[in-house]
């Protein structure tokens, strides 16, 4: 139980979410009733979750709170709605942290179909709790770029670890912490931590967003790192989806267009000595790019749906097995997508 007041500070997020533990219930209240500060900051967060769910609300360890059949199933039918729309009323976040929001509406529909299914293989050798798991442990690293604490045990990794090894060690290390605990004490973790990210100044503001930081050993502005989130939770949304037989919408085009382009400003740098190749996504704002070397000639063009585009990007289809049209240089076109597949750190 928690009185203190850096001790409520780090539990006001699982409060906006209604996910404190019971030792916690009443503490936490009497403490934001005496603290201005506290109570500023709580609502801040309370009010970042009701736009992620799209309908008011009260917090469940608040006063008055519905009791929990109701709230479970007013929740229930604001994120299965989420999931069909993915577009949760977040007109205070700015643009580049709305795809973020809704993937994380998304993933919270999909929570209640896996009631007694979390054991359910996904990806990788992760079944579903390790999923979120995992998500928790990405997350993290822009979490902490942005001032946030997290509540998890700290990883021992030397200094000096490429970042990839980095990353790989502390998302198996946030697993094995998280398969120690419920499932729902791992979404609440997840869900809290989110909420937090999505009530920094820096997801309102896109000066702020502006300012490059490095996260996972790419620099990139706030900004972006912000879309990367959105990236990998609607990815693993979708793997959760498909190992539970559930159809997962796309993103809304807007949100999907954001992810296509920073997916190709990315795979831009990676191609700077290639052959030039055009690259054509198509879709209702179908543009082109070409990518390469561009002081010669364009060797080939390419053509993928923003779905397919994405999911090759992501790790999800294999170079040789993604729809696509070519014309021209087929080596040069298979380099492409050869260097889109090697991107993928999902």
């Amino acid at each position: 139980m928690t009185n203190d007041h850096d001790g409520v500070r780090e539990l006001l997020a699982a409060w906006a979410v209604g996910a404190l533990p019971a030792a916690d219930r009443r503490t936490v209240p009497l403490h934001l009733a005496g603290c201005e500060s506290c109570a500023a900051e709580a609502e801040r967060l309370r009010d970042t979750v009701r736009l992620l769910n799209g309908a008011p609300g009260t917090p469940a360890d608040g006063a008055g709170a519905r009791p929990p059949e109701a709230a479970r199933e007013n929740v229930d039918g604001v994120l299965a709605l989420a999931l069909r729309s993915r577009r949760p009323r977040a007109a205070e976040l700015a643009h580049h942290a709305a795809p973020y929001a809704a993937a994380v509406a998304g993933l919270q529909a999909l929570v209640p179909e896996l009631d007694g299914r979390w054991s359910t293989p996904v990806v990788h050798d992760w079944d579903a709790h390790a999923t979120v798991a995992h998500l928790v442990a990405a997350d993290e690293h822009l979490a902490v770029r942005l001032g946030l604490d997290t509540p998890l045990p700290a990883s021992h990794i030397p200094e000096g670890t490429p970042p990839a090894d980095a990353w790989a060690r502390r998302t198996a290390d946030v697993i094995a912490h998280e398969h120690g605990r419920a499932p729902g004490e791992t979404v609440a973790a997840w869900a809290a931590q989110a909420a937090a990210l999505l009530a920094t100044p820096e997801a309102a503001d896109p000066e702020l967003a502006a300012r490059p930081v490095t996260v996972m050993g790419l620099r990139l502005p706030v900004a972006d790192h912000f879309l990367v989130r959105a990236f990998e939770a609607w990815i693993h949304t979708d793997d959760i989806g498909r190992a539970l037989g559930l159809p997962v919408p796309p993103p809304p085009d807007e949100h999907l267009w954001l992810l296509v382009r920073l997916a190709v400003r990315i795979l831009g740098l990676a191609l700077y000595d290639a052959a030039p190749v055009r690259l054509e996504v198509t879709g209702p704002t179908g543009t082109s790019w070409i990518l390469g070397d561009d002081s010669g000639p364009v060797r080939a063009a390419l053509t993928l749906d923003p779905v397919d585009f994405c999911l090759l990007v992501g790790g999800r289809h294999a170079p040789g097995d993604v729809p696509r049209d070519v014309t021209g240089d087929e080596t040069a076109a298979r380099n492409v997508l050869e260097r889109a597949a090697s991107l993928a750190w999902l």
